[in-house]
């Protein structure tokens, strides 16, 4: 960039092609991922552009291209849900690995849900990656008129057979979950379950339910809380704390994910019940391993589940790949031991 006083000129390719001694095109093709073009000669003028401080116009670029290198990542529940910000972290990591940026899309349940992705689609972004959101009727069917954009859905089963889904296994948790605490010789058995979701499932209630129930234990309660947060995961139980007679409280609790779960056993603490009633939580977020929770969770593999989900929306082969359940891992810490009630 050159200066005069206050005046400013934008460095062009045209500038770092003549220092270079390239055409534009090469200079373009050093910058485009994937572009052929000899190593040494993009190093050049990689090297060059960096000293003129020179970055590509990736608006035009596009226009040439019929690709921004953009991927739009749908989120909700971002700002109570700690393992939204470790899955943001990773995705992105993922995608700036192979030359993409990404554009959050915060799904607010005050405001219109579909209007977040018109504005990615008018934007004419590469791909779209729903990020375990809670899919409204609204969110589905934009999403199904939506052809001319790839996109994944994460961390649920997508009801929809056209909108393929990469997740942990989460029948086969439940079932795991279920079995670790009957092992523990409890009896009345509950499920904190979140926000439902018309389009997407977890399946972690139905392989907990079906694992007890082969075993002749029915599901004593199943608590609702309205949000995945701490306050409501607390709330919940709160709920059944105080309208429950001592005798027919739960003596273990599965809850959906781990911030419910840390609001349970906060909320046993101020009962003065702490660990009386055995929790399992689903995540394994890095506040699940503090000695004053020390909690028992299933870890999902989501650096594994990232790339299966970047590489459907980015990589022509495997577009058609359909979906993905991975197995995840029982993290055995303390909390599904409880006390006797």
């Amino acid at each position: 960039m050159t200066t005069s006083g206050s005046s400013f000129r934008k460095v062009t390719a045209s500038d770092v092609a003549a220092l270079a001694g390239v055409s534009k095109g090469t200079v373009s093709r050093a910058f485009t991922p994937g572009a052929p073009i000899a190593q040494a000669q993009r190093e050049k003028v990689l090297k060059i552009a960096a000293e003129l401080g020179y970055s590509p116009n990736l608006l035009a670029r596009s226009l040439a291209t019929r690709k921004t290198y953009i991927i739009g990542l749908v989120l909700d529940e971002m700002a109570t849900n700690p393992n939204q910000l470790a899955l943001l972290n990773e995705v992105t990591r993922q995608l700036q690995a192979r030359g993409y940026s990404s554009l959050l899309l915060n799904i607010s349940a005050a405001g219109d849900a579909a209007q977040p992705l018109r504005m990615a689609d008018q934007l004419q972004i590469d791909g779209l990656l729903f990020l375990g959101v809670t899919l409204t009727d609204a969110l589905i069917n934009f999403a199904r008129d939506i052809k001319h954009i790839p996109l994944v859905v994460m961390f649920r089963n997508s009801a929809d057979a056209g909108i393929p889904y990469v997740s942990t296994d989460g029948y086969q948790a439940g079932r795991e979950i279920a079995a670790l605490l009957l092992q523990g010789g409890h009896q009345r058995i509950g499920y904190m379950a979140g926000p439902t979701s018309a389009g997407t499932t977890l399946r972690r209630f139905e392989g907990f339910r079906d694992a007890l129930e082969e075993r002749g234990v029915q599901l004593a309660a199943v608590l609702q809380a309205e949000h995945y947060d701490h306050a409501c995961g607390l709330r919940s139980l709160m709920r059944h704390w105080e309208s429950t007679p001592r005798e027919q409280r739960l003596q273990a609790l599965f809850c959906e994910n781990d911030i419910l779960a840390l609001g349970a056993m906060d909320c046993l603490v101020a009962c003065n019940a702490a660990r009386r009633v055995a929790i399992v939580g689903f995540d394994d977020i890095a506040l699940a391993a503090a000695p004053s929770y020390d909690l028992t969770t299933f870890r999902q593999p989501m650096e594994f589940l990232v790339g299966e989900a970047v590489s459907r929306l980015l990589d022509p082969t495997r577009q058609t790949a359909g979906s993905c359940l991975a197995p995840g891992t029982l993290v055995l810490r303390t909390s599904h031991l409880g006390m006797a009630n």
